[in-house]
């Protein structure tokens, strides 16, 4: 169903009164980022495949399609999103591309925003942009398209998406060896500079876990040299994308979001941790301070998100330089001058 009239004409009242609104798709992504005060938009009824070329890997859909419903009709085509996006419940196509979360193949396959082949936007003056393509070769406003992966609706409501799709691979098999914590990011590191067909490597205490994806002989070949166990299925990688393994239930830490370089050790700071994307993105449970969390990712050269625990922390996201919170004001100013579009969920002043 579109409802972009519908959606347009909220927004053009909102912008002419001055008065914020909260974009809502599924509400699966709620607790992601800082409180939101104002009228909802509701975008869960715009949804629908808007079109789909399985022969030439691209898709277009409605922000509000659900996420579920889309990975089923790929499947059907043996085709897949690259990206992995988690879901946290039940969450829209058009809300996956605006949290710009991965899942356990992002380093293998890309992030979301390698994904995007093009946008349709509705911007906070209540106008009707597009920007990118249906295939790759189409590059006009392309990069454009891909900052909204993440921008968390600060920048505008995605009416409709395009999206590159990959092939699911013939075989996928999950595979595991128990390993010291303090042998981790070494291993990880040198699975990584191999010529593997990996599609997952994490470290959940005390075992590493790998996932291979390709031709089943070619994963045979592969295992048999690993000196890793067969696991019965491949639902470990589900239960990490969705949060389910005993490290995101058990405990009441703040949960932690830390990314940088895979190979670089971890911070001194108290708490448990679990290693995902081959080191390059690290889960942490702690009781520490947020400004000592946000201090240690900025001297490794990276940056930390709190998702979510006790707080919650203010600011969520890590503490952005000067130079790059300019350009983000500028964005802003730009595509929602007004800042009635989900105002404050990344910044207090965006």
């Amino acid at each position: 169903m579109d409802l972009t009239e519908a959606l347009q004409e909220q927004v053009s009242t909102a912008y002419r009164r001055g008065r914020p609104l909260r974009i809502v798709g599924g509400g699966s992504k709620a607790f992601y980022g800082r409180a939101v005060e104002g009228e909802v938009l509701a975008l869960g009824g715009h949804r629908g495949i808007v079109a789909y070329q399985p022969s030439e890997l691209v898709v277009t859909v409605r922000g509000g399609t659900p996420l579920a419903e889309l990975e089923q009709v790929l499947a059907a085509e043996g085709q897949m999103l690259g990206f992995e996006p988690p879901h946290f419940g039940p969450a829209t196509v058009g809300g996956a591309v605006a949290a710009g979360l991965s899942g356990p193949r992002r380093p293998f396959a890309g992030a979301v925003r390698d994904f995007v082949l093009g946008v349709k936007l509705l911007t906070g003056r209540g106008e009707v942009l597009s920007f990118g393509g249906q295939v790759m070769k189409n590059v006009a406003g392309f990069d454009l398209a891909r900052v909204l992966a993440g921008s968390l609706g600060t920048l505008g409501v995605i009416l409709e998406v395009s999206l590159k799709v990959l092939p699911r691979p013939p075989l996928e098999v999950t595979l595991r060896r128990r390993l010291p914590p303090a042998q981790a990011l070494g291993a990880m590191a040198e699975l990584m500079g191999r010529d593997l067909p990996l599609s997952g490597l994490a470290y959940d205490a005390p075992f590493l876990y790998l996932r291979l994806s390709g031709l089943p002989e070619v994963i045979e070949e592969t295992a048999s040299g690993l000196g890793a166990e067969y696991l019965p299925d491949n639902r470990f990688w589900l239960d990490l994308r969705e949060q389910r393994l005993a490290f995101f239930t058990a405990g009441e830490e703040s949960l932690w979001r830390l990314a940088w370089a895979p190979a670089a050790p971890n911070p001194d700071l108290p708490g448990r941790w679990l290693l995902d994307w081959g080191g390059a993105q690290r889960w942490l449970r702690t009781t520490a301070e947020p400004d000592a969390i946000f201090q240690a990712a900025a001297q490794a050269g990276g940056h930390a998100t709190w998702f979510r625990g006790h707080g919650p922390a203010d600011p969520v996201f890590q503490p952005l330089p000067p130079p790059l919170f300019k350009l983000h004001k500028a964005l802003k100013e730009a595509f929602d001058p007004k800042r009635i579009l989900n105002p404050g969920r990344m910044y207090e002043d965006l």
